[in-house]
């Protein structure tokens, strides 16, 4: 077992207590001595030591993970490699910062911000002098100061809890079980319920003609009437879950209320839209946990090793609904195996990013093109894996396929993703999708990054865009499969 220095964070959680060494050496049944020397980085924090912490303090020991860490450290890498610039003499090294995210957690977050702040300014400032360039009556406009996009704003505030909002898996599972919800999804219950609790109806939209232009709406609720409207091309689960996302608004909006209220207050979310669509995005994740509740769920996903297809057809659900549940089962006492999930389309938009573990992928310059996430499109329906191995030496199971979305019959509009769920290669043994492969053979693992402009892979021949941070070695008189040669 690797060993765990944590003494900058044992030390940190002292002093937010307000307690000495030795009150606290007393709570924790250990030696003054001995807890000098777990601050001081001279002894690991051990396991029962995190379980003492946990039974007196009540503190969640994920606190002390190494996932938290190595988020920090993928983070903290993009900014100084982005820094640099060309300069190698300027880059910061990863021992160094392995040991700033290591100790030094809250300083290394507030690094993590201004460098966020600042090119949010800088892109205020391309705005203002592209405003001046064009002679624009407003320049002033451009500068003010702006957060982040809505959407981003609310990929974090997911990203930031590890994908896992306990008071709406508590409540969900509570009222899947105070209303007798059978294991498979069944949108008769839910009905039901909607209209003996609520006094909704629910209605089916009318189809809309093939080829026609318009909104294909999914659900829409007239208050006024109590009607819910749903597609009349949704399949039995999907209904479900549309029931289910209303259900969150009527049945735990205080719940919903006070985690964005929460949220607001630390920060973490800014603007009406940012607060609405994170609504939305915790009301999504109120149905998952309503139609899939935890216990029931994460012992299925055991006794099946993980199958995802096995689970849509015990639940009744579709392939992406399974995934994202996965990856959000960080129940503390009952976790399942931390997974990230991630949904794209065929010219490599990220459309869905969350993660329950340390995973990362930069914000610039897109993902990497060797991984599998891509190769799905390649064969359809069908699940691919892949064994991949990050410039950091760390190691993952990935399996990806492709879900296919349509409004109808044929000429309707199709929409075709690739989902995949990717874990540490620590849980293959407990995934379906790890047997027979060889864990052991360093050629079976595919050499991945967290993108082109921040990957450390100079010898890539896919890399399409030059390493930040490294200085580009061109020569005239020679020419090579690598796009971009940097030192």
């Amino acid at each position: 077992m690797k060993k765990t220095f944590m003494g900058v964070r044992l030390r940190r959680l002292r002093e937010e207590r307000g307690l000495t060494q030795v009150a606290l050496a007393r709570a924790l049944d250990l030696s003054a001595s001995y807890l000098n020397q777990i601050e001081q980085n001279q002894r690991p924090l051990t396991v029962p030591v995190l379980l003492k912490i946990n039974a007196v303090f009540g503190v969640d020991v994920q606190q002390f993970s190494e996932g938290d860490e190595a988020r920090l450290i993928a983070g903290l890498r993009e900014v100084c490699a982005e820094l640099a610039g060309g300069a190698a003499q300027d880059a910061v090294s990863l021992a160094e910062i392995r040991e700033l995210a290591a100790n030094m957690p809250a300083v290394a977050r507030t690094l993590l911000a201004l460098h966020d702040s600042r090119r949010a300014a800088d892109e205020r400032l391309a705005a203002l002098s592209q405003h001046l360039e064009d002679g624009r009556a407003n320049p002033a406009a451009a500068a003010q100061p702006a957060p982040p996009m809505a959407f981003e704003q609310v990929r974090d505030f997911f990203y930031s809890r590890h994908n896992h909002i306990a008071p709406l898996d508590d409540a969900a599972e509570a009222l899947a079980s105070a209303w007798g919800l059978p294991e498979r999804v069944s949108d008769t219950a839910l009905a039901r319920r909607l209209e003996a609790q609520h006094g909704v109806r629910v209605a089916l939209l009318p189809e809309a003609a093939p080829g026609a232009e318009g909104e294909a709406a999914l659900r829409r609720f007239d208050a006024q009437a109590r009607v819910l409207h749903l597609g009349a091309s949704l399949l039995p689960a999907q209904r479900a879950f549309q029931m289910a996302t209303q259900l969150a608004f009527l049945e735990v909006e205080d719940a919903l209320a006070q985690t964005v209220a929460q949220a607001v207050q630390t920060g973490s979310l800014s603007g009406a839209a940012a607060q609405s669509l994170a609504r939305i995005g915790l009301a999504n994740y109120f149905a998952g946990a309503l139609l899939l509740p935890y216990t029931r769920f994460v012992r299925a996903a055991e006794e099946l090793h993980y199958d995802i297809e096995r689970l849509a057809q015990r639940f009744g659900v579709g392939f992406e609904t399974v995934c994202h549940r996965l990856s959000t089962l960080q129940r503390p006492g009952a976790r399942g195996v931390p997974f990230f999930f991630i949904r794209v389309d065929r010219a490599g938009n990220i459309s869905k990013r969350q993660s329950a573990t340390h995973f990362h992928f930069s914000k610039i310059g897109g993902t990497c093109p060797l991984w599998n996430v891509y190769e799905a499109f390649a064969q359809p329906g069908r699940i691919v894996r892949q064994l991949a191995r990050m410039p950091d030496g760390r190691s993952y199971l990935w399996i990806a396929r492709t879900v296919t979305r349509s409004a109808g019959g044929w000429g309707a509009p199709q929409r075709q993703f690739s989902v995949a769920l990717g874990c540490d290669v620590q849980h293959a043994g407990a995934l379906v999708y790890g047997r027979g492969l060889d864990l052991g053979d360093a050629a079976a693992y595919v050499p991945i990054g967290m993108g082109c402009k921040v990957c450390e892979r100079t010898a890539c021949p896919q890399r399409a865009f030059p390493p930040i941070g490294r200085a580009l070695q061109v020569s005239e008189d020679r020419s090579s499969l690598v796009p971009y040669e940097a030192g």
